[in-house]
């Protein structure tokens, strides 16, 4: 009898998420794109705020802006909210901008624990979900650990997290700015974030040329003493409408710009229904961005 000790060869293994978006970035810029069906945008397009009104929303976005970004940001919520038929357009928002070759960073903040967060990770990072991206946020508000399910499933799969870390809400410092406690009482602990961002080097450490494991870091937030060389990439929500701009991304970010991902939904989206206006502005944004 013979034994099959056949094993994974580094071969066999995809792609790792933060390979493939370095090099994503490198052809077609950092700008990400925010697919967003607001109901006011939906009105401001002429839409009905149901089904159809969301599905001719999305897949214009999807048309005119897949083929140019290297990442494009579905919120969940806003398909989430019309049932199945909602989520049935967000496989299609998916399936469509992977196709026109942007990766799928699909915004969904899950954070749970146990087989709760493995059902999560399968259905979002498994490549036979219907819904498989590639990369999802998360909340890491029930200790880091609980992140371990998806952590080993985008690893499994070439995917990636980001993984919320300093958001720009005017509510996120009161925990994120927290203190932990954990150092035996004789010496002040770090900030939960800064817990956070080390839990991610650790993640990245040796990956090259960019690890796969990222951070959500407001483009708003003004500064932060945080350490952001994480080697991973970073998140920065908040970008154009709501007020960032590239001069905070090279103020906030310093050197480790060149990883950021300034993400912006409104800024493009208001431009709509016209796709040539919303792929105008994806061209210009990136070039604002080319210099960080």
């Amino acid at each position: 009898m013979t034994t099959d000790t056949t094993t994974d060869t580094p071969e066999d293994r995809p792609t790792p998420f933060g390979a493939r978006l370095h090099a994503a970035v490198e052809r077609r810029g950092a700008f990400c794109v925010g697919i967003d069906p607001h109901a006011a945008l939906l009105h401001d397009w002429g839409l009905p705020d149901d089904v159809s009104g969301l599905e001719r929303f999305a897949l214009t976005v999807v048309e005119a802006v897949a083929p140019l970004c290297s990442v494009v940001k579905p919120q969940s919520a806003f398909y989430e909210r019309f049932g199945s038929r909602g989520v049935a357009v967000l496989e299609r928002v998916v399936a469509e901008s992977r196709a026109a070759g942007a990766l799928v960073l699909l915004d969904v903040k899950r954070g749970d624990i146990g087989s709760t967060s493995q059902a999560y990770a399968d259905a979002y990072l498994d490549p036979t979900s219907p819904l498989a991206s590639d990369a999802i946020t998360a909340s890491p508000y029930l200790g880091f650990g609980s992140l371990d399910p998806m952590v080993e499933t985008a690893e499994r799969h070439g995917a990636g997290v980001f993984v919320l870390a300093l958001t720009s809400n005017k509510e996120g410092p009161e925990v994120q700015h927290a203190l932990t406690d954990d150092h035996g009482g004789s010496a002040p602990g770090e900030r939960v974030a800064d817990r956070v961002l080390s839990h991610l080097a650790r993640l990245n450490e040796g990956a090259e040329p960019l690890g796969s494991f990222g951070a959500v870091v407001g483009a708003t937030i003004g500064s932060t003493t945080a350490d952001l060389a994480f080697n991973g990439p970073v998140l920065a929500p908040g970008f154009g409408a709501q007020g960032g701009t590239v001069a905070d991304i090279a103020r906030i970010f310093g050197t480790q710009a060149r990883h950021v991902l300034p993400s912006s939904s409104r800024e493009v989206l208001r431009l709509g229904p016209d796709a040539g206006a919303m792929a105008d502005a994806v061209r210009r944004t990136n070039e604002a961005l080319a210099d960080l």
